[in-house]
């Protein structure tokens, strides 16, 4: 069985429900890397509330949607970017400079690309959303 991308399932699961005006969504299996992009996501108006669903069988997470996600994906393969260049990431992924986040995996943990170019920090790209 391939390995499954979790972040690739969150995006695509959230963009689904968007589509279709949905109010909330679920997402299995959670992991504290999905928290984390949710974590980014709702500090930057994109999602609602999000809760995580413990029923011992499968962990899942409950999204508030609000219908301000235009677009949401993964970028793979996961670029190294260091802090001086994520501007030009930021141009590649995003629809214009200051619309919409990337989302990076530092030694920091994760973050927003502003968060990372205030903390002058690179890492390696996850996603985007705008």
């Amino acid at each position: 069985m391939p390995a499954q991308d979790l972040l690739a399932n969150l995006f695509n699961t959230i963009m689904e429900n968007e589509k279709r005006n949905k109010r909330e969504c679920y997402v299995m299996p959670a992991s504290k890397l999905l928290m984390e992009t949710l974590r980014i996501m709702q500090k930057y108006g994109y999602i609602g509330e999000f809760e995580l669903i413990d029923d011992r069988i499968l962990p899942k997470l409950k999204i508030q949607l609000l219908g301000r996600i235009n677009k949401a994906g993964v970028i793979k393969p996961r670029f190294p970017v260091g802090w001086k260049e994520i501007g030009q990431w930021e141009r590649k992924y995003l629809p214009a400079v200051g619309v919409g986040i990337l989302i990076l995996s530092t030694d920091k943990g994760i973050m927003s690309h502003v968060e990372a170019q205030e903390k002058k920090i690179g890492g390696r790209l996850l996603g985007y959303a705008y």
